[in-house]
């Protein structure tokens, strides 16, 4: 497995490697060996898989307040997607800064969000699937979000964002005041 750190502190990209014969492909996603820089003491305790139909489509930005913040690890495995994370960390030198990354089952790239930044992404390709790994556990009195087109953020979608839930449309804009999440 390939690692190599983003413009994002703690923001990394993980590239399986494949084996192919005649019979097809084989690849690693997953090795806690291999990732134990990143990952540390943290253990992957929930894999979440989701299914996106059209093209445009846009789920996030979102995150987990402490205490149950999450690092996440998210991998395409059909379709095409635009994957992005969002340092939303106090004191970060990366503060409201943005890294993107396209996903596909051919690249066979992973984005490695860590705890305080927010995760979104936009289908390129219909019936897109990814596979998200988190270390901690969904909570739903711990959820938050940040809207997709916030201005303090400037997230450059490549298509114009469509089919959007309505809690992700609901999502606040930053304000001024707003100084980090403290992880």
């Amino acid at each position: 497995m390939k690692l190599e750190q983003t413009g994002i502190e703690g923001v990394w990209v993980a590239e399986s490697m494949a084996n192919q014969d005649q019979r097809g492909r084989f690849s690693r996603l997953f090795c806690s060996r291999e990732q134990q820089d990143i990952i540390g003491s943290r253990s992957i305790v929930q894999i979440n898989h989701s299914v996106t139909r059209s093209v445009g489509a846009l789920r996030g930005l979102h995150f987990q307040f402490p205490p149950h913040a999450e690092m996440k690890i998210v991998r395409c495995l059909r379709g095409r997607v635009f994957d992005v994370a969002v340092d939303l960390r106090k004191g970060s030198a990366t503060f409201r800064k943005w890294t993107s990354l396209e996903l596909t089952p051919e690249n066979r790239r992973a984005l490695v969000i860590p705890e305080g930044c927010a995760h979104g992404f936009q289908v390129l390709e219909p019936d897109s699937e990814l596979l998200y790994l988190h270390t901690a556990f969904y909570a739903p009195k711990a959820e938050g979000g940040v809207r997709f087109d916030d201005p303090m953020i400037g997230v450059a979608w490549p298509l114009t964002p469509t089919d959007l839930s309505e809690r992700d449309l609901h999502h606040p804009l930053l304000d001024k005041n707003f100084e980090g999440i403290v992880v």
